[in-house]
């Protein structure tokens, strides 16, 4: 007996702005990666070696977000679980930074990482609010550049933060934590957005 085929749902209709907004998103994001390696590069920072990093990662998100939203549920809870794993890359990427770090263990300079944290922070909440409106328009799609941008903004006051203390006692420590809290932060997000593609999942199913 031959098993009747079952259409794919359709994909929901997006709001018109959403893609030139996921767009302009990775735009920023992708600049401000160039910006935050080169001077991670040059202080030795494994925080904002992570943070350079989440830049590239959410870049990366959101022009696979734009290449997605007509997609079929189905297909972008797919792409959302897909994007989950790109979420624990910096993860991973940071342990190895910190790892090394130990190789060399001596602090960053505290003006530049503030200063490097503080235009991270303008760029990412510029990105949130940005995505806002959008988040929970796509599902996991959307679910996943609004976390992400959110979560960077945590991470850079994590910077900032480090950069001072690090300004009164100079140490590799402040450095090393925020890094921490970045990765968790990431793997966090992971866990949310894969959450919201077995949601999908189910919602195509039905």
């Amino acid at each position: 007996m031959t098993r009747p085929v079952t259409a794919e749902p359709a994909a929901r209709p997006e709001p018109p702005a959403l893609r030139p907004v996921v767009a302009r998103v990775a735009a920023l994001n992708l600049g401000y990666f160039g910006i935050e390696i080169a001077v991670a590069l040059a202080i030795g920072s494994v925080a904002l070696i992570a943070d350079s990093l989440d830049f590239l990662e959410d870049a990366a998100i959101n022009l696979l977000i734009f290449a997605g939203l007509s997609w079929s549920a189905r297909n972008r809870a797919r792409l959302g679980t897909a994007m989950a794993f790109i979420l624990l890359v910096p993860a991973l990427a940071t342990a190895y930074a910190a790892y090394e770090k130990f190789a060399d263990f001596v602090p960053p300079s505290a003006l530049p990482l503030t200063l490097t944290g503080l235009g991270a922070l303008a760029v990412n909440l510029t990105c949130a609010l940005m995505l806002a409106r959008h988040r929970s328009g796509s599902g996991s799609l959307t679910r996943a550049a609004y976390l992400s941008a959110r979560n960077d903004a945590y991470a850079n006051l994590a910077i900032i933060a480090a950069g001072l203390v690090t300004a009164l006692h100079p140490s590799p420590w402040p450095d090393l934590v925020a890094a921490a809290g970045i990765a968790v932060l990431n793997a966090d997000s992971a866990a949310d957005i894969f959450r919201a593609a077995a949601a999908e999942r189910r919602a195509a199913a039905k």
